[in-house]
């Protein structure tokens, strides 16, 4: 019998962060008292402000049709002149992709540049898609394992170890989906300088940019080392700072050239992205940051509990997350102990145990690379994350 689905598809796993939320939405709607740590997405509505330009821009004929496929021309200036004020890189609105979130970008991105055989490196704990789109376009993923010990940063000399004649592109990520790590400068620029040397390309994923906390700031590699923009594509969007992740906007700012070609992938994939979507992105990136400044101190806020209430549970620990609103905690230390009549012998294996038994559904390190540590996500409420960690600790003690 013919395989029904292609290789290249039936290959592909599915998304482990939507599917532990949906799993945790299911329960919920069946009446179980889930707490859900899963999905990656602020708790917070959409400012008014850029719902109320989206309304407007459902009642506009102009959005009624079809627009340029690369974005808005508007909207193209307004990302190019945000990337200046955010992060201080200076591009032209012509080095502008809009696209349908940062995925898409991404895929868009690898599909562009890659080859088949071309070698990827990622560094690991990595976001569960990064892999699958690599794989999509024709590459091949290399992890670089990263620990707790170097504050999950990847080091020079680990990428350059990992570095063969196939090695095309790197993927970096500042601050990090799922481990929070947030790369200081001069590791930064250090990094950069590497990729030039050995004429990389660069991918680097700046969507949670404006969440830093502390001591961490955030530092974009083609501003620490201009002589890299012509081997760099930078991918963000609306989703994390503007709490937008239904809305569908992100963008990739390339080399005009690359910007081109992927412009043409797309207008044979998705043509332009929804018009009412692209003026609420519009609104939202000429509108000024005072509502990310308070989404950022509430997630401050958690970030500190979170991680206080992880270290007080036997057998985990749980370095502190400089940016995004992930921690990602060893939970090692709780693997092939009894609990409630089972010896979980994996991180997989505790999260079932910990959805069925305790009602919290978090994700296991096996989505991200690394096997032994759990993401949870602090972009819920203060009272559901004190009470799912709470759970979590009281199912964990029984075991000790």
């Amino acid at each position: 019998m013919t395989q029904r689905v292609s290789r290249r598809i039936a290959a592909i796993t599915e998304s482990a962060t939507l599917a532990v939320d949906a799993r945790a939405k299911a329960l919920q709607a069946a009446g179980r008292p889930v707490i859900g740590f899963g999905a990656g997405e602020p708790d917070f509505p959409t400012p008014d402000y850029i719902v109320e330009a989206a309304a407007a821009a459902c009642r506009d004929p102009r959005y009624h049709r079809y627009s340029p496929t690369p974005g808005l021309p508007a909207l193209r200036e307004a990302v190019a002149a945000k990337t200046a004020r955010d992060s201080g890189y200076q591009v032209e609105p012509g080095q502008v992709l809009v696209t349908n979130g940062g995925k898409q970008a991404l895929y868009e991105t690898f599909a562009t540049l890659l080859d088949p055989g071309d070698e990827v490196l990622l560094p690991a704990p990595y976001w569960t898609t990064y892999p699958e789109s690599i794989r999509l376009a024709g590459g091949v993923p290399v992890p670089v394992r990263t620990t707790e010990d170097t504050g999950y940063l990847a080091s020079v000399e680990a990428l350059e170890a990992a570095r063969t004649p196939r090695t095309k592109l790197l993927v970096f990520v500042s601050p990090s989906n799922p481990t929070g790590a947030v790369y200081p400068p001069e590791l930064v620029a250090a990094i950069g300088r590497w990729a030039v040397e050995h004429g990389l390309w660069v991918v680097t994923d700046e969507i949670y940019e404006h969440l830093v906390y502390g001591a961490a700031r955030f530092s974009s590699m083609p501003v620490e080392v201009p002589e890299l923009a012509d081997r760099c594509v930078v991918v963000n969007g609306v989703a994390k700072t503007y709490a937008m992740t239904g809305w569908r906007v992100g963008w990739m700012i390339a080399p005009v050239d690359v910007v081109k070609a992927a412009a043409n992938l797309q207008s044979h994939a998705t043509s332009n992205v929804a018009n009412v979507s692209q003026v609420a992105a519009l609104a939202a990136l000429r509108g000024d940051l005072s509502a990310v400044a308070m989404m950022r101190d509430a997630f401050d806020r958690r970030r500190q509990i979170i991680v206080r209430m992880l270290r007080e549970i036997p057998g985990v620990t749980c370095p502190e997350p400089m940016g995004a609103f992930y921690a990602y905690p060893s939970v090692a230390g709780a693997l092939g102990l009894e609990i409630r009549g089972r010896r979980p012998q994996s991180s997989a294996e505790l999260c079932e145990l910990v959805l069925e038994e305790a009602e919290v559904a978090i994700v296991p390190g096996e989505a991200f690379g690394t096997p032994g540590y759990v993401r949870m996500s602090y972009a819920l409420g203060d009272d559901d994350l004190v009470e799912g960690v709470s759970r979590v600790h009281k199912l964990l003690a029984e075991a000790h």
